[in-house]
């Protein structure tokens, strides 16, 4: 399984977007439903990666600059014949390996509060992630789960010479 930076405007990864979409506003409240389309998804700020095996699509996932230090996971999916194989959890060290890459102070992200979502929840549990109040945009919303992450602060190496 390859994970890298790819483009939200090919046509599977499309498709994989717009079953995600479908699936939050199936779950979700039009206004809670805080997914991003693939344009979105190609906005300045935002580096989107998938999860590609012999070049069939696995799963996306993308990370948001949210403000000064701190990083915001966006529309994590795994495609569905891919589940259980561990896609979802080398996107999010893909992701998270980028945020400490740009020296973030930590990731951020929202998700659902329903049922559907607990297995989102407790992949972000188990690595690290808990509970936290709105941040960036958002507010206080009985349909979203927010959780964060704080990162390890850069390493300097001291003493290095060219």
């Amino acid at each position: 399984m390859i994970v890298a930076p790819d483009s939200p405007a090919r046509a599977d990864v499309r498709a994989l977007l717009t079953e995600h979409l479908a699936d939050m506003f199936a779950t979700s409240p039009p206004e809670s439903v805080h997914a991003l389309d693939d344009t979105r998804l190609a906005a300045p700020g935002i580096t989107f990666v998938t999860a590609r095996e012999d070049g069939t699509l696995l799963g996306a996932g993308a990370l948001a600059e949210a403000g000064p230090g701190l990083g915001e996971l966006k529309s994590m999916r795994t495609a569905r014949a891919a589940r259980g194989r561990g896609v979802a959890t080398a996107v999010l060290a893909h992701l998270l390996d980028l945020a400490t890459e740009r020296g973030y102070a930590r990731v951020s992200l929202e998700t659902g509060s329903q049922e559907f979502f607990a297995p989102a929840r407790r992949l972000y549990a188990r690595h690290g992630f808990t509970e936290c109040g709105p941040f960036g945009g958002y507010v206080a919303d009985p349909h979203s789960v927010f959780m964060t992450l704080p990162l390890p602060a850069p390493t300097i190496l001291v003493g290095a010479s060219a």
